[in-house]
């Protein structure tokens, strides 16, 4: 072989290699709904660790508001459902490959996400919430400035601190169960990720607490299901089913049965619920 062919070969292989991560990563089309009824089942990406919405109990069984809604989307498709543990930051890219048809994990609707996947109508509402020790309460984030907060990645806590408190240092945690072992050990001064979920935590870890001014920080979003971009069929399918749950007040009872204990028998399902995709 001569030398400049050799120089063309290698040349191309390079090339070859340079392209292949991407490759590996591309796209992959999104199944429609009458694929998912002939698979038998569908595959949903929610939080393992992020209770009382996304998580895996004693048992090994995955529980919460997500998954109970999970679990009515199976029923009402006819198929079994196969639930994948997500990473918050992980959640555009898991349906970008396919490994997934549907994400149901605390995913805030941002303009940002959207250029990314398809969102479906909204289940539930969400601001950021900051909890801390009670011994050094947080009421406002300017406290926290030249201090540190806990966050996960890929969340809108992230960007939102990122953005509006530049003088605020962020340790940042793939995994919730990571970032709350980190305000356990002292690590931070404050965690902060959706309201909803730090108030619920602070109920079970009553040495901490979501101060007044830290219980709703920011614009009040909403939280929806995700498809992969495109993917107009099982798009068009989730908005239908969410209207007709609203019919049936479904995230009431989604709300009494996940979350009515952690939050209590006076809390106001209202301030959480969204039914029929109506904000």
């Amino acid at each position: 072989m001569k030398k400049n062919t050799i120089v063309k070969a290698l040349a191309f292989a390079l090339a070859l290699a340079a392209i292949s991560p991407v490759s590996a990563k591309s796209k992959k089309t999104g199944r429609t709904v009458a694929e998912i009824k002939k698979s038998k089942t569908i595959k949903i990406a929610v939080f393992s660790d992020k209770k009382p919405f996304g998580y895996v109990d004693e048992n090994g069984e995955y529980q919460g508001y997500d998954v109970y809604f999970g679990n009515r989307i199976a029923k009402d498709l006819g198929v079994k459902v196969k639930y994948v543990p997500v990473e918050a930051a992980a959640r555009v890219e898991v349906l970008a490959t396919g490994k997934v048809d549907l994400v149901l994990a605390n995913f805030t609707v941002t303009p940002e996400r959207a250029e990314k996947v398809d969102f479906a109508l909204p289940y539930m509402k969400v601001a950021l919430g900051i909890v801390s020790p009670k011994s050094a309460l947080i009421t406002d984030p300017s406290q926290l400035n030249g201090k540190t907060l806990i966050i996960a990645k890929g969340t809108t806590a992230e960007s939102y601190f990122s953005k509006n408190y530049p003088e605020i240092n962020l340790l940042k945690f793939d995994q919730y169960s990571e970032a709350y072992n980190a305000l356990l050990d002292g690590r931070g001064d404050g965690l902060s990720t959706d309201n909803t979920e730090v108030l619920a935590w602070a109920i079970e870890n009553p040495s901490f607490a979501v101060g007044a001014g830290a219980d709703s920080i920011g614009s009040l979003d909403a939280i929806a299901p995700a498809v992969q971009k495109g993917n107009k069929d099982l798009l068009d399918w989730l908005n239908n089913e969410i209207k007709e749950l609203g019919k049936e007040n479904f995230f009431h009872a989604d709300y009494e049965a996940t979350l009515r204990d952690v939050y209590g028998k006076d809390s106001d399902a209202d301030s959480l619920v969204v039914e029929g995709g109506n904000l």
